[in-house]
């Protein structure tokens, strides 16, 4: 019988999860394979950036979270997965050795009113590196079946769905800006959206990334996922997220050859504070075929960079039925004109 269930997560309790020391080789092998800029793969090109040097792609860390979390509470709870994350903020970059603990503090939990074999827990993780600063926080929700209870089978889509509605959205209405071949942050065109590219999840991808991240057993063994809540095979929710960010960085480099080939030099983009509301609204299958847009909602300058402005992002992904599987507000400091 599991360890943890829905009824052994106490409000105001809180706990220390890892260390684990985030490699060179691992900051690396994420950022080229998911987020390659130049600050994340490039140890040259980081000296010259916004913050200086080599760092993690902030994707990375709430992965490497994850992992955390999934070793030493999720594979021995009744965990059901998670309709989505309230909130995240990357608040100091993570570098090469560092050596990353996760604070985990219950913040609330409730029994499901329509669902009475499982409840909500709500969470909040704190990342600390080595000098005990805080580098990363997050908020989210989890579904856990109550001790005792028969096993919750093949209802996890619409279980998802209507979980991922009930979240409140905690960050105030944005407008999102689109990214075009006018690169600047001045020449950012608000309500405008673009498409920045497909991706088809297969069972190799699903089970790779599962393993390095989030091993539950829907994520990382077909049988077995089965007979849990989602009936089949499906992709982390960091895995959808990660492939978002990949297919941004392949969008903007397109748009900096296009520059480049037409005798301009495109902005730059700093790295990003954070993103909230995101949402994991259906489960992502092996086959599934999941198209990113973006679209630019908001943006300011920035008072504490000079040169810089921030610009607010509304994200989605949506499968080949047409389904929004995924969504998120983000943002990220974009370069003004000199």
């Amino acid at each position: 019988m599991p360890r943890y269930a829905f009824e052994d997560f106490t409000p105001g309790s809180t706990r220390m999860l890892g260390p684990t020391i985030v490699t060179k080789e691992a900051l690396l092998a994420f950022a080229r394979e998911y987020d390659a800029q130049p600050f994340h793969v490039d140890e040259v090109a980081a000296k010259d950036s916004f913050i200086g040097t080599l760092i993690a792609s902030g994707w990375h860390t709430c992965s490497i979270n994850m992992r955390l979390l999934a070793d030493e509470v999720i594979l021995d709870s009744t965990s059901l997965g998670s309709p989505g994350i309230e909130e995240v903020k990357w608040l100091k970059p993570v570098r090469p050795g560092d050596a990353l603990r996760s604070r985990m503090t219950i913040l609330e939990s409730r029994p499901s009113m329509s669902r009475p074999s499982l409840g909500l827990v709500r969470f909040q993780f704190e990342m600390l590196n080595q000098e005990d600063e805080v580098v990363f926080a997050q908020k989210n929700w989890i579904m856990f079946g109550r001790r005792d209870a028969d096993p919750v089978k093949g209802t996890g889509p619409g279980l998802l769905s209507a979980a991922a509605a009930a979240m409140p959205d905690h960050a105030p209405e944005r407008e999102l800006p689109h990214i075009s071949s006018n690169p600047y942050f001045e020449d950012l065109v608000i309500g405008e959206t673009e498409v920045l590219g497909s991706h088809t999840f297969t069972p190799d991808d699903i089970v790779g990334f599962a393993r390095q991240f989030d091993p539950q057993r829907f994520h990382v063994d077909a049988e077995a996922a089965k007979d849990s809540l989602f009936g089949a095979l499906c992709a982390s929710g960091w895995h959808t997220a990660s492939v978002w960010m990949k297919q941004m960085v392949g969008y903007r480099d397109r748009i900096r050859a296009y520059a480049l080939a037409h005798g301009g030099r495109p902005a730059r983009l700093g790295p990003s504070p954070g993103f909230s509301n995101l949402k994991w609204l259906k489960p992502v299958y092996a086959g599934d075929t999941i198209t990113y847009r973006t679209t630019v909602s908001s943006k300011r300058a920035s008072a504490s960079r000079p040169g810089w402005g921030l610009v607010f992002h509304h994200n989605t992904g949506t499968n080949q039925h047409g389904e929004e599987v995924f969504a998120f507000d983000g943002m990220v400091f974009w370069e003004r004109r000199a």
